[in-house]
């Protein structure tokens, strides 16, 4: 018998550090892995901190990580090499 692969929902990292854009504070924050999280309120300044352009949630604007579904695209194989 041979071991099973890991799966890909295994690699997947569910804390980031998100740092304010406004005063720089950073807070670890657990992403949700069945939504994109729109807006974060700094909990040091409570500036209300929105994603960039561009981008589909603060977690990829501001964060150490990416969230759950960008780091799942990114890590997927390609089909064509």
């Amino acid at each position: 018998m041979t071991a099973a692969s890991p799966s890909l929902e295994s690699k997947i990292e569910l804390r980031s550090i998100l740092t304010c854009p406004a005063c720089g504070h950073e807070a670890s924050e657990a992403m949700p892995t069945d939504a994109c999280l729109f807006f974060w309120e700094c909990p040091a300044c409570a500036a209300l901190v929105r994603p960039n352009p561009g981008d589909c949630c603060v977690f990829c604007s501001y964060g150490t990580l990416a969230c759950p579904p960008m780091q799942e695209q990114a890590a997927a194989p390609h089909c064509c090499g």
